[in-house]
């Protein structure tokens, strides 16, 4: 499970050290972890990570075919998540030390930055090869986070992006070792912890307005 930790002005938010799906009480743990980073006061920022060979998984697919009646409140607590992840009033910094796929990819483009390892892992969207539609949200927030061209090319042809690929697409800020990938990110987040608060938390819900009001709204369809 998700668990939340301090570095000077840096909250870290390790998403766990299996395969990170979005399981309901994964979400209820990040949603948390969030409150407790969105309460607190004066310079701060946050990281998101974990530990072994993935980032996320995304969608907990297992619990969501066995719980099919609670499969709209399951897709819009995924989207509520995304829009605040999106909308967080402080600097947010996704390390991907691992694979990065479907909505674990679309959490860490609700980021505002993302730094991947450069050698092994990718960041892909395979909606496409496992018939499952982007709602209007996720279509939304993915489109308003990556150029035109990337965007089609990661939702139509579901491409795995190395590190490397990754960076070239303009999908991640920045393509580390192993071993660099946290501190990296760490080490950017604490460069902008000064911006945290109200402000910050008003430009970024202006800069994707649109994305965040399809996001949340309910009268959409959710597959």
């Amino acid at each position: 499970m998700p668990t939340l930790d301090r570095q000077d002005d840096v909250f870290v938010l390790d998403l766990g050290d299996g395969e990170n799906r979005f399981h309901p009480d994964w979400l209820a743990s990040v949603s948390t972890a969030l409150d407790k980073v969105e309460k607190e006061t004066g310079p701060r920022a946050l990281v998101t990570t974990a530990t072994g060979k993935f980032y996320s998984n995304g969608l907990d697919l297992d619990w969501l075919f066995a719980n099919l009646d609670k499969h709209p409140d399951y897709v819009l607590s995924v989207q509520e998540l995304f829009a605040r992840m999106l909308s967080l009033p402080v600097i947010t910094v996704a390390a991907l030390q691992g694979h990065t796929f479907a909505a674990g990819a679309m959490f860490s483009l609700a980021h505002d930055f993302r730094i991947m390892r450069a050698d092994r892992g990718y960041w892909c969207l395979p909606e496409a090869n496992i018939n499952i539609p982007f709602t209007p949200g996720m279509s939304a927030l993915i489109q308003a986070r990556l150029a035109p061209h990337t965007a089609h090319q990661a939702m139509l042809t579901a491409h795995r992006y190395g590190g490397v690929d990754a960076v070239a697409a303009d999908i991640v800020d920045r393509a580390v070792a192993e071993d660099e990938v946290r501190t990296a990110a760490i080490e950017l987040a604490q460069s902008q912890v000064s911006k945290a608060g109200n402000t910050l938390g008003t430009i970024k819900a202006r800069m994707y307005a649109p994305a965040l009001t399809t996001l949340r709204d309910t009268t959409l369809p959710l597959s």
